[in-house]
C-alpha cells in the first residue's frame, strides 16, 4: 500500500468531522452514548461530561476508509462508538500484518510517539468520537480518574500484544482460529443480548492476516469447527457457538466471561 501524504489524508479525515456536540441542539450527548459505560468515558462523573463534550467531534468512516495512516501525526485519539476498525502495519515487501480489531467502546490512538505506529481502517461503517490529543491530555491532569482509566487501557493493550505473540508463535492453525473466536465472544458479550453468537464483520482475508495464516487455511479450519459441532453459521458473517467448552479448550482459556 502506498503512503498517502500526511496533508491530503488529514484533510480527508477532517472533512468527515461532524458538528461539535453543542451545535446539534443537545446540551450533553455524552450522557446518551450507548457505549459510555464500557468506554474510557465511564471514569467521568456526570458533572465532568460537559468538559469532555466540549472538545469532542464526531466522524463516520465507510468500509475500507482510513481513520489514520501509519506515520500520520498522532494529533487525535478516538473512541469507537459503532462499527469495527482493523489495525495493521505494512512490511517493506508489501505484506500486511493485522494487529487487532476494535469494536464499540474501544479506545484508539493511545501512543507516546508523535506519529501513529500503525494504520487504522474501517471494516464496516463506523462512528468514532475524536478528541484532540493536547486537550485530552489536559483533562487527564484535571481529572485523575480518567487518567487511571487510560492507564488501564494501556495495560490491556500490552496484555493483548502478549496474547498475540503467543497466538502467532506457538498455536496450531485450529487453535489460532479457536482463540480468535473465543476472544471475540468474550469482548462482544457485554454488548450483545445473544451470548452464543458472534458477528464477523471482517473478511476471511482479514482473519488470515491477523492469525498469520492463508485464507485457504482459515476456511479449512472453519469447516473443521463446523464438522466437529463447535460452531455453525447462520450467515457467512454470523457464527453460532454450539459447544463453548470445546472452543475454550482450543483457545486454552476459561469459558467464564
Amino acid at each position: 500500500m502506498s503512503q498517502l501524504s500526511t496533508k491530503s489524508h488529514t484533510e480527508a479525515i477532517m472533512g468527515l468531522a461532524g458538528a461539535k456536540s453543542g451545535d446539534r441542539g443537545s446540551p450533553n450527548p455524552c450522557e446518551a452514548c450507548a457505549v459510555r459505560g464500557l468506554s474510557v468515558c465511564s471514569a467521568l462523573e456526570p458533572e465532568d461530561l460537559p468538559r469532555l463534550d466540549r472538545i469532542v467531534s464526531h466522524i463516520q468512516v465507510s468500509p475500507g476508509q482510513l481513520v489514520f495512516l501509519e506515520g500520520d501525526p498522532a494529533d487525535h485519539l478516538f473512541v469507537l462508538t459503532d462499527g469495527c476498525i482493523k489495525l495493521y502495519k505494512m512490511l517493506i515487501d508489501g505484506r500486511r500484518q493485522i494487529t487487532g480489531f476494535l469494536f464499540p467502546s474501544d479506545f484508539l490512538g493511545l501512543a507516546m510517539r508523535e506519529r501513529y505506529a500503525f494504520s487504522a481502517e474501517a471494516v464496516a461503517v463506523s462512528a468514532l468520537c475524536r478528541f484532540p490529543k493536547r486537550q485530552l491530555e489536559q483533562l487527564l491532569v484535571e481529572i485523575p480518574a480518567l487518567e487511571r482509566r487510560l492507564l488501564g487501557v494501556a495495560s490491556n493493550e500490552l496484555a493483548a500484544a502478549q496474547d498475540q505473540m503467543l497466538l502467532l508463535g506457538r498455536k496450531t492453525a485450529q487453535e489460532k482460529l479457536g482463540s480468535f473466536l473465543h476472544s471475540l465472544l468474550r469482548r462482544t458479550a457485554p454488548r450483545s443480548k445473544a451470548q452464543d453468537r458472534i458477528h464477523l464483520p471482517m473478511s476471511r482475508a482479514d482473519i488470515a492476516d491477523y492469525l498469520g495464516l492463508t485464507v485457504e487455511t482459515v476456511s479449512r479450519c472453519f469447516t473443521r469447527l463446523r464438522k466437529d459441532g463447535v460452531v455453525d453459521f447462520t450467515t457467512p458473517q454470523d457464527v453460532l457457538i454450539r459447544d463453548l467448552g470445546m472452543l475454550s479448550d482450543l483457545s486454552g482459556v476459561s469459558d467464564e466471561y
